[in-house]
């Protein structure tokens, strides 16, 4: 039996946190590449880590995930504009690129360079196997993309599933290797 503050370092993933923060170090599996196959396509709601995030298809196929929130209003970046290379908030207007760059900025005047030093938080993404994968760690640690022999299979010979359970990584972990539960519960 764990400690209440052992179990709150064990399983608190959140940006700062012991474990967030070496979770972060990895290639994580964000979301089925089936769900941002088009380009300036819907965008995606994702959840990874304790952030509210957002991933989208540009125009020219690349993969984004940025913070979920525009970063002068606060609106979620879900319900803006695919467009044209970039992810437009429906708020004001500023739009964002794969990388977070602020590309316009309808409502500043044209000859002002604000866009050029306004950026939102992004994260590296690989799409492998069917999966699209999110590295959210330090730049300077930085890994390569996952290679992992089933991503480079064809489709016909993997099967790739999204599960969603709402509970914490570890004892959903924990589940999985407790076999002396399966006598009881199951």
């Amino acid at each position: 039996m764990l400690k209440p503050e052992d179990n709150k370092l064990l399983t608190r993933v959140g940006p700062g946190t012991t474990m967030g923060e070496l979770l972060r170090r990895f290639w994580l599996p964000a979301l089925m590449e089936e769900e941002v196959h088009e380009n300036d396509g819907a965008p995606v709601r994702l959840r990874l880590l304790g952030e509210d995030l957002m991933a989208f298809r540009d125009t020219e196929g690349r993969l984004g995930v940025l913070d979920a929130y525009c970063p002068h209003r606060r609106a979620h970046l879900y319900f803006g504009r695919n467009e044209e290379g970039g992810i437009r908030c429906v708020y004001h207007g500023w739009k964002f690129d794969v990388t977070g760059q602020c590309l316009d900025m309808p409502s500043e005047p044209s000859e002002t360079n604000f866009k050029d030093r306004v950026k939102t938080k992004s994260y590296s993404t690989a799409a492998r196997g069917g999966i699209v994968w999110v590295y959210m760690g330090p730049k300077e640690l930085h890994p390569e993309p996952p290679e992992l022999e089933w991503t480079h299979v064809p489709d016909s010979h993997r099967y790739v599933r999204k599960m969603v359970l709402p509970s914490n990584y570890l004892q959903s972990m924990e589940g999985d290797i407790d076999s002396s539960h399966v006598s009881f519960l199951h």
